[in-house]
């Protein structure tokens, strides 16, 4: 089984170093080849969980070293892979989902020129997060955090001919940069607290390093999450990501790239525990990320973009419950499976939505798609009443798992999470309502596109909508299967621990007060997109709905704060630069020139210039040893 842990790396890995370098031979043949090679990675997993599920809970990890990657002195650092209950679950989501994402895009990008290219890249992202995943220590996850950060710029800009999906690629390149500087020195704080990059070694003796140094080590690995999972404050690359191609914001916004910080806090979760302060730190971050992504959703016309800010105030919730501790962890991962679901099918239902569009994005130009794409309108209606939470379906279970969790927190900080919980959870519903809508209900507002054309929406071919009906399945499914008996619990529960908490609710209240605020957002999205015509072009709106529309202005603070601030900073450095620095050494330069100048008058050329010079000297030295002998 060892040997089946690295070709779930290889499989995708292969297919990615065919499909860029075999050339235009594999056109036609190349989708389906790293289609297949995503499956097999799949299969694999399958059979590595099948092994797994024969062993005790304690006798499930497996380890494996392929080779020894720097060993210098006292440095070593292995290639080896670690997999255990939370890797799997991340195999499994990202392999299986990974691979319907690739079926569905055979379809999708049937006719565009470089499929082959995107296939190749699809892979590569595949083995990246694999190995993200799998690593047994921080240095080799590093590489795959490099590696999904290179795949992700190269699918985020694969249309590079339009200028808007080229910077966007180098938008999210660029921020989560900002992150990875805060990997790479928590790294490195690691290595010279334990010695070792190993997770084993550094976790189980994570108590004995002081709490200020592990404190510094957790904010920077939170640093870390907040660039890859899109967190406040780096969170403004997530909604401009959509201008890849549809395949990619299911594949980056569901089951791989988004998700990789929440692994990387509950991977390192003894680190996390022993450093409360930085506990606290999470669930803030986590908190204000769910509350700003819903509300950026609620204003948003481009369907993506509303599910964009959606994916953030989802793995905000996913954040707030891993900042939680033991209390929470089981949940985060819950909702990140459950969200990889029903997420990939609401992107995918938008690609489809799209395709019969003619690209359209904007949803006030839709209506009345209902009728025309029944499979879409079923698929995208289920992972719809998931997201919302609507009881039975997957949502419900794993989001009012991670509220019942905030509660627990007890105290004040217990009630502010809790609260900032459910109204995330009302706001939820109310957007996801508004895209429901506008999309598939009320009249048809469809207007011709820019070569004056009409759209004729249809339902997309098979190759897409088996993919939509998989993961419809997941999103009513997952969560109830997942519950029974708290199979995910006790699945997880070696690796991560868990803790019951103390709340001041009981669960029923929690559910009911859940329920309450989903009627109350459902119900304010029918009065104001069910029961009213909607206007092809959007209404001004209030304040708070006009700065939504711009992301709530976050690249406007972060172009006065780090753009013009790093100007100003420029500016300063260059003007002590050249008046302090330059100042000093062109003066120094100028003086020894100066005196220079004047002592090269002394060099007249006249011989007895030069006897008088001599002849003075030697009075001068006569005079002053006389002087000193007759004192």
């Amino acid at each position: 089984m060892e040997n089946l842990i690295g070709l779930l790396v290889l499989a995708p890995l292969l297919g990615a170093g065919v499909l860029l370098c075999g050339g235009r031979r594999l056109d036609r043949s190349g989708p389906w080849l790293g289609t297949l090679l995503a499956a097999v990675s799949f299969a694999l997993g399958v059979v590595l969980f099948a092994d797994m599920l024969g062993k005790g809970g304690e006798e499930r990890a497996l380890d494996v070293t392929v080779f020894q990657w720097v060993p210098v002195g006292g440095f070593r650092a292995d290639v080896g892979f670690h997999l255990d209950q939370l890797s799997m679950t991340f195999v499994l989501l990202i392999t299986g989902v990974g691979s319907l994402i690739h079926l569905y895009s055979v379809g999708y990008m049937a006719h565009d020129e470089r499929k082959r290219r995107f296939f190749g890249y699809l892979n590569l992202f595949l083995a990246a997060m694999l190995l993200l995943v799998l690593a047994d220590n921080y240095l080799l996850l590093y590489v795959g955090w490099e590696g999904v950060g290179l795949a992700s710029y190269l699918l985020i800009g694969f249309w590079q001919h339009k200028p808007s999906a080229a910077t966007a690629a180098k938008k999210a390149f660029l921020v989560n940069r900002v992150g990875d500087m805060g990997l790479s020195i928590a790294i490195m704080l690691l290595f010279t607290t334990f010695g070792t990059f190993a997770f084993d070694p550094v976790l189980t003796r994570a108590t004995d390093a002081g709490e200020g140094k592990l404190t510094a080590v957790a904010l920077m690995l939170l640093l870390a999450a907040c660039g890859k999972s899109a967190q406040v404050p780096l969170q403004s690359w997530l909604g401009d990501a959509m201008e890849g191609p549809t395949p990619v914001s299911a594949l980056i916004h569901a089951a791989t790239m988004v998700t990789a910080g929440v692994y990387l806090i509950t991977r390192s979760g003894a680190v996390f525990d022993a450093a409360p302060d930085a506990q606290t730190a999470v669930v803030t971050v986590g908190a204000v990320t769910l509350l700003f992504g819903a509300i950026v959703g609620c204003a948003k016309d481009d369907i993506k973009k509303a599910l964009a800010g959606s994916t953030m105030s989802q793995i905000g919730y996913m954040i707030l419950a891993a900042g939680l501790g033991p209390i929470g962890y089981v949940f985060a991962i819950m909702h990140l499976v459950t969200h990889g679901f029903f997420k990939a099918g609401l992107f995918l239902g938008a690609g489809s939505v799209m395709h019969g569009m003619n690209d359209e994005v904007d949803m006030r130009r839709y209506g009345g798609l209902r009728t025309y794409m029944p499979v879409t309108f079923v698929t995208f209606g289920l992972g719809y009443l998931a997201i919302i939470g609507f009881p039975g379906l997957s949502g419900f279970f794993s989001k009012d798992k991670i509220i019942e969790a905030a509660f627990a927190k007890g105290g004040t900080e217990g009630w502010i999470l809790g609260g900032a919980a459910l109204l995330g959870a009302a706001i939820t519903a109310y957007y996801m309502t508004r895209v429901m809508l506008l999309t598939f209900f009320g009249e048809k507002r469809w207007q011709p596109d820019a070569e004056g054309e009409m759209p004729h929406p249809h339902e997309s071919p098979r190759t897409m909508t088996v993919p939509m009906i998989v993961l419809a399945f997941g999103s009513v499914f997952a969560g109830g299967l997942f519950s029974i008996n708290d199979t995910f619990l006790k699945w997880l529960e070696p690796v991560t621990g868990h803790e019951e908490g103390h709340s001041p609710v009981s669960a029923l209240t929690v559910t009911a007060a859940t329920m309450v605020v989903l009627v109350i957002g459902v119900a304010i999205a029918w009065a104001q997109y069910g029961r009213r015509p909607v206007p092809v072009t959007a209404p001004r709106g209030s304040l708070l709905t006009r700065a939504a529309r711009r992301d709530l202005l976050q690249d406007d603070f972060n172009h006065v704060v780090l753009v013009r601030g790093g100007e100003h900073l420029t500016r300063s450095l260059v003007y002590v630069d050249h008046s302090l620095v330059d100042g000093v050494v062109n003066g120094t330069a100028a003086s020894v020139g100066g005196l220079s100048g004047r002592m090269r008058k002394l060099q007249n050329g006249y011989a007895r210039s030069y006897a008088v010079s001599m002849f003075g000297g030697a009075a001068v030295l006569i005079a002053a040893t006389l002087l000193m002998r007759a004192v």
